[in-house]
């Protein structure tokens, strides 16, 4: 029977396995909305350079051709003054030089172009390689008590949505941030170089070119949040459809979905056309002022070359570094919300990699005695978990299993049975007694030692989308073909895997789903014999199979008993009579103790559940 806090306290999802992808795919999308919040305060982006700064040579590459390929570019304006004015001189017998010489500046740019978005964008993407191995790695070590407040789905739209953003600014929009604040710096000294008085006349026009776009910028960014909101709820609509499709298909519900989806999408359209009607006006008014503008400070240049007091080559060097410096701070404007965009993620990011686990090793852990004995202990346990801290699952809980020993626990739903082994497998620490396995305070151990003691067999048996030899393997992943092929037979699993179309090379598609619930219950038991640990937990291994699979895991588990410590959650006789010791819990307590005759002799809790499954059979 299934320890009842394992279906009503959180912090038990992550034992009883994983959401499956539409689901996870309608949580991630329902959250969108705050996961675009930008945030102004970018400090959370130096937190990226530790990883960084591990990459020194490519960071100074990376800055080398951004300055040179800046450099070629406003050289460029340099060249064609230089061909206007000079190239036509004695009957432009310079003109091939100053175009020659033109096309070398065009070529040399496109070089150092190309070399600046290697550094570029192969910085970023060893940066962000190393972040998402850094967060993933930081996932794995965090307990279920972390999780217990943080969703499934938020921790992977971490791993995911975040770091997408922050690739994005490094890959991509610091490499173009940079360059146009270098365009926008060297152009404006060189717009001021070439004419002062017309350079004046474009700052004036500036602020008159920002104000539409502060205007109507705002405007757009909250109908763009708005109509991918909508279009995330359509989405996560979709994925919970595509995730109970055979749900979907048996109630006769696909025209329903079809249509509530429709509406969705239709719903984000709606959203979506005022948003391209603000950006239309806001486009043309930048358009207007910007060319009136332009034009204006043309007609003005054009009255200078008339006078004498500006060259035409002047005049079209001017205009270049016009347009390269007003293309600039469009585009720098556009970096900054992306540059905001990465911080509000890189905050998320940092609050997983700044979370502590509960459980951890001791600064000097002390060594579990070897070889492993098999001996597990708990003495006087107290236990509640954190979401409850009011309501104890095990309440002064004391067990003892001998190396070799086969102990079953029963019990109602509630009792404390599945909570005995989270404490076992170091889950979670009492807050008061001891667990204690080879005679070590598992407190004392470091935890991926005391877990290496224990195989484990859950009721759900996940599965991973692998072949059905490296679900075997995940038990040990040094295990040869020879020994896993051995543990599937040990657990009656040989045969059916055999018969895959392609053997133990066969992928089982996401979670197993290819098998049925018994051959997935005797692929997790293989997965448990090829770990070869001493000690076998089983958590209602066969409750919720057929008689025939019954028989068949029930035969596998009596191979994989054998010579191991054995604690098994069950409340089917077929697994109680098999076991040295009944072990009868209720209310977090231990309040009967023996052999079944011995039970049923003294009547009381386990009588009574006896009764109850012979008239349930």
């Amino acid at each position: 029977m299934t320890d009842a806090t394992a279906h009503t306290d959180p912090a038990a999802a992550d034992i009883r396995g994983r959401p499956g992808a539409g689901a996870l795919l309608a949580e991630q999308m329902g959250e969108a909305g705050e996961r675009r919040e930008r945030r102004r305060d970018v400090r959370p982006l130096g937190r990226l350079l530790p990883y960084a700064m591990r990459h020194k040579g490519h960071l100074a590459m990376a800055g080398l051709w951004l300055m040179m390929s800046t450099a070629a570019s406003l050289a460029l304006t340099a060249s064609a003054r230089g061909a206007i004015d000079n190239g036509f001189e004695n009957d432009g017998a310079q003109l091939n030089l100053w175009f020659l010489l033109l096309g070398a500046n065009a070529l040399f740019l496109g070089f150092a172009t190309a070399v600046r978005y290697y550094f570029v964008t192969k910085t970023g993407e060893r940066v962000i390689a190393d972040l998402r191995k850094g967060l993933f790695g930081r996932i794995l070590t965090l307990d279920p008590a972390f999780y217990a407040s943080m969703r499934t789905g938020e921790v992977l739209s971490r791993l995911t949505t975040d770091i997408a953003l922050v690739e994005t600014l490094l890959t991509t929009s610091v490499s173009f941030a940079v360059r146009n604040f270098l365009t926008l710096v060297g152009g404006t000294v060189l717009l001021f170089v070439v004419s002062p008085k017309l350079t004046g006349l474009v700052l004036l026009v500036v602020p008159v070119l920002l104000g539409p776009i502060f205007l109507f910028g705002r405007t757009v960014r909250k109908l763009t949040v708005a109509s991918q909101d909508r279009f995330a709820n359509a989405v996560g609509f979709a994925g919970e459809s595509v995730d109970a499709i055979e749900t979907v298909q048996a109630f006769g519900r696909e025209a329903s979905a079809i249509e509530r989806f429709g509406a969705a999408v239709e719903a984000a359209f709606g959203v979506s056309l005022v948003r391209m009607k603000a950006r239309a006006l806001m486009t043309a008014m930048i358009i207007v002022v910007m060319f009136g503008g332009v034009t204006l400070v043309l007609w003005l240049g054009a009255q200078d070359v008339i006078a004498g007091r500006m060259s035409p080559g002047a005049l079209l060097q001017f205009v270049l570094l016009s347009v390269f410096a007003a293309g600039a701070v469009g585009a720098l404007g556009e970096s900054w919300g992306d540059v905001q965009k990465a911080a509000g993620a890189m905050e998320r990011i940092d609050e997983l990699m700044r979370a502590e686990a509960a459980i951890r090793p001791p600064e000097t852990p002390r060594s579990l005695p070897e070889p492993p004995t098999g001996e597990v202990s708990m003495s006087a346990v107290q236990f509640a978990y954190p979401g409850r801290p009011d309501l104890p699952a095990l309440k002064g809980f004391s067990l003892t299993v001998r190396p070799g020993e086969t102990v079953a626990l029963v019990g109602p739903s509630g009792a404390g049975k599945s909570t005995v082994f989270r404490l076992l497998l170091r889950f979670y620490d009492p807050q008061s007694g001891m667990v204690s396995v080879d005679g070590i305070d598992v407190r004392e151990a470091d935890p991926v030692a005391v877990r290496g003691r224990f195989a484990w067999v859950s009721q759900e048996a996940p599965l991973f989308s692998g072949s059905a030899s490296e679900n075997i393997r995940f038990g040990r992943e040094a295990a040869s073909d020879e020994e896993i092929r051995a543990a599937a037979e040990e657990a009656q699993a040989l045969g059916f895997v055999e018969a895959l179309p392609e053997g133990f090379d066969t992928p089982l598609g996401e979670r197993g789903k290819s098998l049925s619930g018994g051959q997935r219950q005797r692929m997790a038991i293989a997965r448990a014999l090829v770990r070869d640990a001493p000690i076998l937990l089983l958590d209602e291994a066969t409750s919720a199979l057929d008689a025939e699979n019954e028989r068949l895991v029930q035969a596998a588990l009596d191979q994989a008993m054998q010579g191991r410590t054995t604690i098994v959650i069950a409340h089917r006789l077929a697994t109680v009579l098999r076991a040295d010791r009944i072990v009868v819990m209720e209310d977090g307590r231990v309040v009967q103790e023996g052999t079944h005759q011995s039970l049923m002799a003294q009547g009381g809790l386990y009588a009574r559940l006896a009764e109850l499954q012979f008239r349930a059979d």
